[in-house]
Formats: structure tokens, C-alpha cells, sequence
């Protein structure tokens, strides 16, 4: 899964860090307004979570999509650190929900300031990303804001109601992910060419390109949760089997099981899943049915599906760089690493 260094790789290289160092001139100068009469160990926490890495792909997606319509200027990359605040804040309650102590390979919020910190502070950072989104998008950004992040709530519920039960469904699981990741970053994007003055058409056409991009994201990642190197992604693997998520991969291997496999899964699902060796077990049986290989071509089916949702914004005689680098990125998510 090592990305390979291409010409689009290196350029969107480029893009990406040149955004991101707008987008943080941004956050760096709303925060220093959103939170000037605020208690101080808000601001500490509030910057300790948004400035200690990532990846920045939701500022990304918001900004390529905006041009892609037409629009660049300042106010884009706050409304690109909006999606980021929100982002964060999500991966804050994420770490309490999950006890993590860990990520990416420092400590949590919830691990560094208590529980309570962690949620306050990603309420604040939610909050003041509706307020961006409001203020910057209208009624209608916010409008789409607000069904993607309720969305993303009752998928983790739905997750919760499949955790552990193997008669889980392949359309269960695509609805999770769908609300979890898909719609989010749909929304980023569709915003983003709201932002820009877009028509519905084109609206819509990169919001199914988001759509794609995010489930073929979330499918890499349960992959990567088996065969990932904890030392790249920051994270250890087989955390998904230990927290009993049915993912992709398992779907696609008992797909091909018979009824005494399907119960020997079963039994280590509802078993001791700290077990190593209930792990390798595991490992083992989706690698025997092909369950990474088939999850990987999912996902590199609704990649093909995002980049045909760009269709609307080229044409023979006219490449514009920004859907060329919105097509690199859909390559990235699928040869990604961490």
C-alpha cells in the first residue's frame, strides 16, 4: 500500500502543503479571536488537538472544490478550517469513546487532559465550526452541514447496534460508513462549491465525488486496521476486531465460509478478542478467503466512481489543475499507507 511517487503525487504534494499553511494562518488567526476571553486551558487543549499533525484532507477537498467553481480568496480557507475544526473534534470524542491513549503516536487529549477537557473541547470546536459554516456558506451551507454531522451521530449508533454480530449485512455496513465518513465529506465538498456560487449540477457532481473518495477512505482504513504498520499509521492494529466492528474485509471472507467457519468466527467474535491468537486467527481465515483482495477492490471501484463524478469540469481542450489534483488525491486514498 506504499503510494507511488507520480508526477500527480508530487504535485498534489505541493498543493496540499501550500493549502495547508494557508488553512493554519487561518485557524491560527480565528482562534486568536474566538478564544481571547476564554479560559486558558481551553486554548491550550483547543491548540494542543489541532496542531499536532494530520493530514488536512477535508481543508484540502473544501479549497480544490471551490476552485474547481471559480472562487479563491481568504474567507475559503476559513470556511476549509471549519471542516477542520470539526474534523478534530470528532477524532477528540472518538479517543474518549474508544479509551485511546494514543494517536498519531502522541498522547490523546482525553489521555493528556482528563475526559472532560477532551469533551468540552470538542464541543467547543464544534460549535465554532457551525458558527464558520453559518457565517460563511448561508443558510444552505449550513443546512447541509448540519443533516451530514446528525448523520454521522446515528451511524455510530448503528455501529454499535452491529458490534460483534456476524449476520451483519454488506448494505449495513456501507450505511455506517456512508454516515460516518461518506456524507461528511460529500458535504466538505459540495460546500465548497456552494461557497464558489456552483450550480446544483456541479454541486452535485462533487459531492458524489466526496461520497466515493470517503467510503473508499474508510474501506482502506479497515484494511490498514489488519495490515497496516502501527510504527506508519500511528495506530495498532487489530483494533477493530478487539473493539468487535465488522468490517469490509470479514464481510467479503464470510461471504465464502461455510456454516462450521462461520461459527468458529462467531465463537472468537463473542470470545476473548484481546487473545492474540483469536486475532491471527481471524487474519487468517479473511486471508484465506480472499477478504483483503475483494475489500481492496471495492475500494478501487468507488475510486473509479469518484473520478468519473469530475466528468462536468473538464473538457478535451481545457485540464483544470484543480480537478487534476482532486483525481491525484482519490489515487492517493487508495494507495495510502497511514
Amino acid at each position: 500500500m506504499n503510494p507511488p511517487e507520480t508526477e500527480h503525487t508530487l504535485d498534489l504534494r505541493g498543493a496540499s502543503a501550500a493549502i495547508a499553511v494557508r488553512v493554519e494562518k487561518a485557524m491560527h488567526g480565528d482562534l486568536k479571536t474566538s478564544l481571547a476571553d476564554c479560559d486558558p486551558l481551553l486554548s491550550e487543549v483547543v491548540h494542543y488537538t489541532l496542531f499536532n499533525g494530520g493530514k488536512r484532507v477535508r481543508p484540502l477537498l473544501t479549497v480544490l472544490c471551490s476552485r474547481c467553481c471559480g472562487r479563491d480568496d481568504d474567507d475559503l480557507y476559513l470556511l476549509a478550517a471549519a471542516f477542520e475544526y470539526l474534523h478534530v473534534a470528532t477524532l477528540v470524542h472518538d479517543d474518549v469513546i474508544d479509551r485511546a491513549a494514543q494517536r498519531r503516536g502522541k498522547e490523546t487529549v482525553a489521555a493528556r487532559y482528563g475526559l472532560a477537557a477532551a469533551i468540552l473541547a470538542g464541543d467547543w470546536l464544534h460549535a465554532r465550526s457551525m458558527h464558520l459554516i453559518g457565517k460563511l456558506a448561508g443558510h444552505e451551507g449550513l443546512e447541509i452541514f448540519c443533516r451530514a454531522t446528525a448523520s454521522m451521530v446515528n451511524g455510530e449508533f448503528e455501529q454499535l447496534r452491529h458490534t460483534g454480530n456476524i449476520e451483519t449485512k454488506e448494505h449495513d455496513y456501507f450505511r455506517v460508513i456512508r454516515q460516518k465518513t461518506g456524507n461528511l465529506i460529500a458535504s466538505t465538498c459540495a460546500i465548497g462549491a456552494l461557497f464558489a456560487g456552483a450550480d446544483r449540477r456541479h454541486q452535485q457532481a462533487l459531492a458524489t465525488y466526496g461520497d466515493n473518495i470517503g467510503i473508499a477512505f474508510q474501506v482502506v482504513d479497515d484494511l490498514l486496521d489488519f495490515q497496516g504498520d502501527a510504527q506508519t499509521t500511528g495506530k495498532q492494529t487489530g483494533n477493530d476486531f478487539v473493539e468487535g466492528k465488522i468490517t469490509l474485509p470479514l464481510l467479503h471472507a464470510l461471504d465464502g465460509a461455510s456454516e462450521e467457519e462461520r461459527q468458529t468466527i462467531d465463537t472468537l467474535i463473542r470470545g476473548d478478542r484481546t487473545q492474540s491468537e483469536a486475532y491471527q486467527r481471524l487474519m487468517a481465515f479473511i486471508g484465506r478467503h480472499e477478504g483483503f483482495a475483494s475489500a481492496a477492490r471495492t475500494a478501487q471501484q468507488h475510486i473509479a466512481l469518484a473520478i468519473d463524478a469530475l466528468a462536468p469540469f473538464s473538457t478535451p481542450d481545457n485540464e483544470d489543475i484543480n480537478v487534476t489534483l482532486l483525481q491525484g488525491l482519490a489515487d492517493y486514498i487508495i494507495a495510502r499507507n497511514k
